[in-house]
């Protein structure tokens, strides 16, 4: 199985739009973060529907932010970008009719219910800003 690596790319790609303070091409952007163009307008198109980037036309264009990055959750990103959850606990329901299967069954749904609303929660708490701010301090450390 290979990991996502979209919340990556996509945090990456907002730091240098906050950074840079003017727009950058998919095309600059793929340059400073070593990705296709075209993977970064595939991630950018649901950060865009979110309202978290724009795109500018033209001479001059590119992508920019929508929101400042101190309004921006890291749960904004990750539902922008529609990943699943890294753990999938839950399993189909049992047809076999077995007590102890249905039972095992609820449990285990439940569980990952609550680690699923939990995770949300946290990264709702996070904003981009606090972990570009955070990474800076770990750099210079």
């Amino acid at each position: 199985m290979t990991s996502d690596q979209r919340l990556s790319v996509a945090l990456h790609a907002l730091q240098h739009l906050y950074r840079g303070k003017q727009p950058k091409t998919s095309e600059a952007l793929g340059s400073l973060l070593k990705t296709h163009p075209v993977v970064l307008r595939r991630t950018f198109a649901g950060l865009r529907e979110a309202g978290l980037v724009r795109a500018v036309k033209g001479h001059g264009g590119g992508w920019s932010l929508s929101r400042p990055i101190d309004r921006m959750t890291l749960r904004d990103v990750y539902d922008a970008l529609g990943i699943l959850p890294r753990f999938a606990l839950s399993r189909p329901r049992s047809r076999s009719g077995c007590a102890l299967e249905r039972a095992s069954d609820e449990a285990v749904a439940s569980a990952s219910s609550e680690a699923q609303a939990l995770l949300l929660n946290r990264l709702g708490a996070v904003t981009v800003f606090r972990l570009l701010e955070v990474a800076r301090t770990k750099k210079g450390a």
